[in-house]
């Protein structure tokens, strides 16, 4: 009984009473909603300009593709220079890159050029402020309720955002609600500005030049067998999460569910993923979300195999809410992942995590649609659940064996282990 009442409070409420977490989280907001309203305006602007759908599609897809040229090539700016610095350029060249799309005269071209432009950019910023949330909360629990809590945020946008997006371009041209964004990207970077202490670079610049640079840092993360496997298990589950997502439209369509069966569809595992994330955060220990993430990240995929029988609507959102549910394993991979990268590389290997996370998504939603060409969409979801749990099977057994060989280092937070 004295173990309980002496034991530290758990939950989300703990992070907030640290005021530069509150300035990170409120900038993340105001971030969130300038992305939100870009790519929707963006879009129809697109198509508008155009009549094209599959340029308007080009217009969102490019929102992903350019992820893996930022992540890669510019990932060292997130070690090499004040983190401070960073996040407010990094907002300030976003703002720069929307002004422009607000004019009258921009062509769609440079509408679509400024888009990669704004993709490039933003693994540098994620990563450098997961980098910077472990400057502010430690690389302890405070840490991986940060975390949980910008990804909430994050899947909260998805359920709201278009449609609060879709509203206000009822009432305003999509130029004028871009100008939104670049007024959102531009106090984000003011709170970042004033609300943030400076804190000097991580790693010093030496002789080398940003692209060798940041290729040498992605070789020494990717180089270390335990932050690979680790990045992995962040990567590979959701290539196969979203191929649900993917093929919503036309599962929407053989049920017969409609435009509204279709939202559903689309809302089911990003609410299922943020009362997972609630209760992993809010109701359990920092030991205990490390002892179920292996565990479910073995199944979490496992209820799209029920897919296979041709499930009704019902049915289909509790699938999908089940597989969201199981995306709690992301908060004991965190306090791995921040535990096994050096302080050192700490920007760099989030900046990489970020950029391989978004493109494997764009690669899994890809694949998706050519599979569901030969195979239709119940049995390329089925298949992916069926295959996606046998590859986190394997890592999961990997991470397994790399966390014990790492426990047993005496040396084990002081560099990396490679193979």
């Amino acid at each position: 009984m004295t173990d309980t009442l002496s034991a530290p409070p758990t939950g989300y409420a703990r992070v907030f009473a640290v005021r530069e977490f509150r300035v990170v989280f409120a900038a993340h907001l105001l971030a969130l909603l300038g992305v939100v309203v870009a790519e929707i305006s963006l879009s129809v602007l697109v198509y508008d300009l155009t009549g094209s759908p599959l340029l308007s599609a080009l217009a969102f897809a490019l929102g992903f593709l350019p992820y893996v040229v930022g992540g890669t090539l510019l990932s060292g700016v997130a070690d090499r220079f004040p983190a401070r610095r960073v996040l407010v350029l990094c907002d300030l060249m976003c703002a720069a890159c929307v002004l422009p799309m607000t004019l009258p005269g921009a062509q769609i071209g440079v509408l679509l050029a400024l888009r990669c432009a704004l993709a490039t950019v933003s693994p540098v910023f994620a990563g450098t402020r997961m980098a910077t949330l472990a400057d502010i909360l430690g690389d302890g629990d405070l840490f991986v309720l940060g975390r949980s809590l910008l990804r909430i945020v994050s899947q909260g946008a998805l359920l709201a955002g278009y449609g609060v997006g879709g509203v206000l371009l009822t009432v305003v041209s999509p130029r004028h609600a871009l100008l939104i964004t670049v007024v959102t990207f531009c106090a984000s970077a003011g709170l970042l500005r004033f609300g943030t202490r400076r804190r000097p670079a991580r790693a010093a610049a030496g002789g080398n030049a940003l692209v060798t640079d940041s290729l040498t840092g992605a070789r020494q993360v990717l180089a270390d067998r335990r932050v690979r496997v680790l990045l992995f298990l962040f990567w590979l589950p959701p290539m196969f999460a979203v191929v649900p997502e993917a093929l919503a439209a036309p599962y929407a369509d053989e049920l017969g569910a409609g435009s509204v069966g279709l939202g559903l569809l689309m809302c089911a595992l990003p609410v299922g993923t943020i009362a997972g994330e609630l209760w992993a955060g809010a109701r359990l220990r920092p030991a205990a979300r490390e002892r179920i993430a292996l565990p479910l990240v073995c199944v979490t995929l496992l209820p799209y195999v029920g897919y296979v029988l041709h499930p009704g609507l019902a049915v289909s959102l509790l699938l999908l809410f089940l597989s969201g549910v199981g995306s709690a394993y992301t908060l004991g991979l965190d306090q791995w992942f921040v535990r096994a990268v050096p302080e050192g590389l700490r920007g760099r290997a989030m900046t990489l995590l970020t950029a391989g996370l978004m493109t494997i998504q764009g690669v899994g939603m890809a694949l998706a649609g050519v599979a569901a060409e030969f195979a239709g969409v119940a049995w390329t979801v089925a298949g992916a659940g069926v295959v996606g749990a046998v590859c986190c099977a394997v890592l999961a057994a990997e991470a397994r064996r790399t966390g014990e060989q790492t426990a047993a280092r005496p040396n084990a937070k002081t560099g990396l282990t490679t193979m």
